[in-house]
């Protein structure tokens, strides 16, 4: 549902500016093809891009603007369930690590940035978007986004290209620039430039932006939605899923935990004080996948996908209170049973519950030496028995989450193990 598509002179005015300072990007970019390349084609080729959003920053400006069609919001808003966004992120991170060579190439990474911001405007001229994107709260997100983005690229374009020297029998970036450099005054003044611009940032957001402060907490008048601050949004949604035993104790734990451990569970001595993906494929793809797939995707998920009553919206759907999702969430043991046609009442915990009971123990008990003995041999014999099993359960920690959420999102199941006599569930 889409209302208010009148764009405002203001917001008008503002995608003007926007596609203006993209079009200065653009020629810049066109600038550095022509006289530092000297590649004539690359320069007319963002030379003619440049031209686009100058065209777009002309049209906004005079306030003759269009807005993003009815029909393309309402194929989004249909494509974008939490199944289908966290698949397309899990493929898209798939894609990115298979396929790093061709996605960090600056022409290539260049391209998706414009096509990124493009699409960016065209989606402010929805009303319900803006209310998201310009939310104070909100912000961070984005800022988050554009960095983190920017500095996936960055470091999987260093270790591409010393993944690519090392082939060659040369020595990675790293080792020949080598040069060390005196705390003072170079350090120093570094630091202090960094601050006062910092400093500066802060001081003009301060004032652009509205503190996102809410009236004094009350029993009487509680917002919907309830978010947490922004970097808690992940473990919030993990409440939807899990306990909070789990969600807010024993997941969290895992993750320090892991943390701590990784340098002593780490037994690869390569790459260190350099950059690179062939000689570190495991420990970077598992790292960036519990990273960018299961926090960062989760917090943008919650900040943008999650509306009133906690239920999912499209991100040019209007948040709707009195939007009724109808959901039938069941137990394992529910479905198991009603398979059999037999009804778990009556039955005592355990054989009510067997069910789940196998499954998990099967999971956490068999898989590991499963592992060690087929696809994950090689870890075991290097690792040794205390290090593999530990490096095992965390992933299996790990991969607890995305399965618990497939298996809601698809099967409306809620828990695999429900004992409310003992307040245990999974």
């Amino acid at each position: 549902m889409h209302n208010h598509d009148a764009l405002s002179g203001g917001m008008q005015t503002g995608l003007g500016v926007y596609y203006f300072l993209v079009f200065l990007l653009n020629l810049g970019f066109a600038a550095y093809w022509h006289y530092q390349q000297k590649n004539a084609k690359q320069a007319s080729l963002w030379t003619v891009v440049s031209v686009i959003f100058l065209f777009h920053s002309f049209i906004y400006l005079v306030h003759l603007g269009p807005i993003l069609p009815h029909v393309i919001r309402d194929v989004i808003d249909n494509l974008m369930g939490p199944t289908t966004y966290f698949v397309a992120s899990c493929l898209a991170f798939f894609l990115m690590l298979q396929f790093r060579g061709f996605f960090t190439q600056p022409v290539i990474a260049w391209a998706l940035l414009d096509l990124s911001m493009l699409f960016g405007g065209w989606a402010m001229t929805d009303r319900n978007f803006q209310q998201i994107i310009t939310k104070p709260d909100n912000v961070p997100i984005v800022m988050l986004i554009v960095s983190v983005a920017f500095f996936t690229w960055l470091a999987l374009r260093k270790a591409v290209v010393n993944d690519n020297r090392l082939r060659r029998g040369e020595p990675p970036l790293e080792k020949i620039e080598d040069d060390k450099v005196l705390v003072w005054p170079d350090l120093v003044y570094t630091e202090l430039i960094a601050m006062v611009v910092v400093t500066f940032g802060l001081v003009i957001w301060s004032i652009v932006l509205k503190a996102p402060l809410e009236q004094p907490a009350s029993p009487a008048r509680i917002p919907n939605p309830s978010k947490a601050p922004w970097y808690f949004l992940g473990l919030q949604e993990m409440l939807v899923y899990y306990d909070p035993w789990m969600a807010g104790v024993v997941l969290p734990s895992m993750i320090i935990v892991g943390l701590m451990a990784m340098p002593y569970i780490d037994y690869n001595q390569k790459g260190n004080g350099y950059f690179t993906f062939e000689q570190r494929k495991f420990a970077m793809s598992m790292w960036m996948f519990g990273f960018l797939v299961l926090w960062v995707t989760l917090i943008v998920l919650g900040t943008f996908l999650r509306g009133p009553n906690w239920n999912f919206f499209g991100p040019f759907e209007e948040w709707n209170p009195e939007k009724n999702v109808p959901l039938n969430n069941r137990n394992l043991s529910e479905m198991f049973w009603m398979m059999l046609d037999q009804s778990p009442q009556g039955m005592s915990w355990f054989i009510r519950e067997l069910p789940g009971i196998i499954l998990v123990v099967a999971f956490m008990a068999l898989l590991p030496p499963l592992l060690a003995k087929t696809v994950m041999r090689s870890f075991f014999i290097k690792m040794g028995f205390v290090r593999f099993f530990l490096l095992v359960n965390l992933i299996q920690f790990m991969s607890a989450l995305p399965i618990k959420m497939v298996l809601r999102w698809t099967l409306n199941l809620k828990y695999i193990v429900n004992i409310p006599e003992f307040f245990f569930n999974i």
